[in-house]
């Protein structure tokens, strides 16, 4: 085994017995079954879907608790979440890491299309390109993440959205192309 000075032959050093390293954190996360909601899914039109989990009715994804996401708003068409950053999201430079608003992209953006979906639908991403306009730290405020159909095809959609902070700015640009699929 090669050792970096923060390693052992037992495992990751403790972190806490690093008094330069500062107080350690800890967050819990706590979920429902997944395939609840993923059978509810097939049984519900795409918007009555995200309806339900939007009011309380069916449980959210483990991701959404994962990352803090919480729907606010679900029509044909446009869907609109917001994510509550905190420093257990920072990468090694000191921001947010990237992938928290690329996931809450991607879920706009896939729950947009799931709106307009018939009973039995689903869909998978195909393509998803982002642009990163600005950092994000625990002090941002919540993102408000809105993602839109703007060409629903037979068998392929396609999707843009943004990222704001709680100031308003624009922190990332999203476009996707998603793939309708048959649930179950």
């Amino acid at each position: 085994m090669t050792t970096t000075g923060h390693e052992s032959s037992a495992g990751p050093a403790d972190p806490t017995a690093h008094e330069n390293w500062g107080a350690a954190a800890s967050r819990t996360v706590t979920w429902n079954d997944p395939l609840v909601t993923a059978a509810a899914a097939a049984e519900l039109s795409g918007l009555e879907f995200l309806t339900a989990i939007l009011v309380g009715e069916l449980p959210p994804p483990p991701i959404g608790t994962l990352f803090n996401m919480r729907p606010v708003s679900c029509s044909d068409g446009e869907v609109v979440f917001t994510a509550d950053p905190d420093a257990s999201m920072y990468n090694p430079i000191g921001v947010v890491h990237g992938g928290l608003v690329c996931t809450l992209l991607d879920s706009v953006l896939g729950c947009a299309v799931h709106s307009t979906l018939p009973r039995g639908a689903g869909y998978t991403s195909i393509e998803l390109k982002v642009s990163y306009l600005r950092a994000v730290t625990g002090d941002s405020g919540p993102l408000t993440a809105t993602g839109r159909v703007t060409k629903r095809g037979r068998r392929v959609c396609f999707t843009d959205g943004e990222v704001v902070d709680g100031a308003g700015r624009t922190v990332a640009t999203a476009s996707s192309s998603l793939l309708i699929i048959p649930l179950g």
